[in-house]
């Protein structure tokens, strides 16, 4: 076997790497077991992160889905008006709520990065669930506008440490239907907060109103379960709990392998690089064309989902439904986002390409736009969002692999997902398109969303080509260049990671 099998092997140097055995051009080189035996072995290692680590991740996900969402079902029953507010305050604190969850999004991951997201995930969920508590107390516009900023604030982080953290767990080509499975939550996490809300709202006794209790709740249950996470997430694969001795130094070698032809580091026991950040990561970062290149089409195929996260349960109440049974029929559209982006995700580590992914996850959303916008029957109008949301979901967690499997540095790949998180921006703009005044039909922000995912349709399509023409170049200069002028750029620390003429981005 390529790989080996004691931790003690944990170190710098080169060993044995599998490229695609499919032979294709648009894909790095990775660690891709070849023999029986080692498929064998990594299916066997998978499944034991698929049943211990994984699931226990989503869960953490569904909470802050729930948290960050529901004041859309405190809405429906009369939440700003009961604290002294006006409803059109809650569009700009949600609005406002994006802009802290956006600035802090790559110095949270960076913190993650640095002290591990075994210590910090735990710590800012159980600051965001005091938060949640506290929103079943505050009066007037300027403390809901405060709260949601705090909220904001300590919630950035959380998910591109989440995300950089399975990818030091899951190589690069079978991380995506992991992000796909975790992001998902996102989207179960609007069915469960409707059906939550569903079964609070029916409480008629006690000295709360109904929305309060749906706070105290779900603010509760997301403090105990960061309690838990402290002692359940391990540090690293090298050190993880549920994995036997052999599992360990599998898991941490394997990672080592799918970064080693692009990145030299010393590991520790827990799998994990010693010298986690360092300056040069944050400048790369910060010349890294293809984030930025991305980031703008990431904004605009995202507003479908952030707005609907909030203002589903309203958009579904103006088809006709109650306060209460609007909720609850917000249901069907978020658990079709998730059937939709597993399928996708599944699809896209199989044929291990991301970019016609997306492209025909926003066709499908395109398509579920153009049906709610021109039909005039409720029915007809219900089953375009459904639609809608199936295709929505698809396009922020592949570009989050994405971006993942084409950067090989770990310590640049953590700001690199800190700062696509800027791509929550698209919160801001949902939150503003979706105002009361637009009520009940909300025409206007559906027509600006689908221009939106018109021009991302095409950006995606667009960004797709022009990574294959860098990797077209790259393979000419390689054609051109000496065995040994190629092992000295593997090696030759002048360019940094995917920065390497050796290194092929995936497609």
């Amino acid at each position: 076997m390529a790989e080996k099998h004691g931790l003690d092997h944990l170190e710098t140097g080169m060993s044995a790497i599998a490229t695609d055995p499919q032979g294709k051009d648009n894909v790095p080189a990775g660690h891709i077991p070849v023999t029986q035996e080692e498929r064998a072995l990594s299916r066997a290692l998978n499944r034991k992160l698929d049943i211990f680590l994984l699931p226990f991740l989503s869960l953490l996900y569904l909470f802050n889905g729930l948290d960050r969402g529901n004041v859309g079902n405190a809405e429906t029953q009369g939440f700003t008006k009961d604290i002294g507010a006006h409803s059109d305050d809650l569009n700009l604190a949600v609005s406002l709520f994006f802009i802290t969850f956006v600035l802090f999004q790559p110095p949270s991951a960076a913190v993650g990065r640095w002290i591990g997201a075994k210590y910090w995930v735990p710590a800012i969920m159980f600051c965001w669930g005091i938060l949640t508590i506290c929103q079943a107390w505050i009066k007037g516009r300027s403390a809901l506008i405060a709260t949601r900023l705090l909220i904001g604030l300590f919630e950035a982080g959380f998910y591109p440490c989440c995300v950089f953290y399975l990818s030091t767990f899951y190589t690069r080509f079978d991380l995506a239907v992991r992000i796909g499975l975790f992001y998902g939550q996102y989207a179960v996490a609007g069915a469960f907060s409707g059906c939550i809300a569903y079964g609070v709202f029916h409480i008629k006794s006690g000295s709360l109103e109904t929305w309060q209790y749906l706070f105290i709740i779900e603010g509760a249950a997301t403090c105990l379960i960061a309690t838990v996470a402290v002692f359940w997430m391990p540090l690293g694969p090298g050190s993880a709990w549920f994995l036997d001795k052999q599992d360990r130094a599998y898991a941490a070698e394997r990672m080592r392998l799918d970064h080693a032809m692009y990145t030299q580091h010393t590991y520790g026991e827990s799998g994990l690089e010693n010298n986690r950040l360092n300056r040069r990561d944050v400048i790369e970062t910060a010349k890294d064309w293809k984030l930025w290149y991305v980031l703008f089409f990431n904004i605009l195929a995202s507003v479908p989902g952030q707005a609907f996260s909030v203002f589903l349960p309203l958009v579904v109440k103006g088809l006709g439904y109650s306060s209460i049974n609007a909720n609850l029929m917000s249901v069907p559209p978020y658990i079709c986002g998730a059937v939709g982006l597993y399928l996708f995700a599944l699809s896209s580590d199989r044929r291990k390409e991301r970019g016609y992914h997306i492209f025909v996850g926003l066709l499908i959303t395109l398509i579920g736009l153009i049906i709610t916008v021109t039909t005039k029957r409720h029915g007809a109008k219900y089953a375009g969002l459904c639609i809608l949301l199936f295709g929505s979901y698809v396009s922020a967690p592949l570009t989050v692999a994405w971006l993942s499997g084409n950067t090989p540095e770990p310590g640049k790949r953590a700001l690199v997902l800190g700062v696509n998180g800027f791509g929550n921006l698209s919160g801001v703009i949902g939150s503003q398109l979706f105002r009361p005044s637009y009520a009940p039909d909300y025409l206007i922000p559906f027509y600006v969303t689908l221009a939106f995912i018109a021009v991302a349709l095409a950006g995606y399509l667009a960004y797709r080509f022009t990574l294959a023409a860098v990797n077209k170049r790259r393979q000419a200069k390689l054609a051109r260049m000496t065995p040994e002028e190629v092992e000295d750029e593997k090696l030759n620390p002048q360019r940094y990671g995917d920065r390497k003429y050796t290194f092929m981005y995936g497609l």
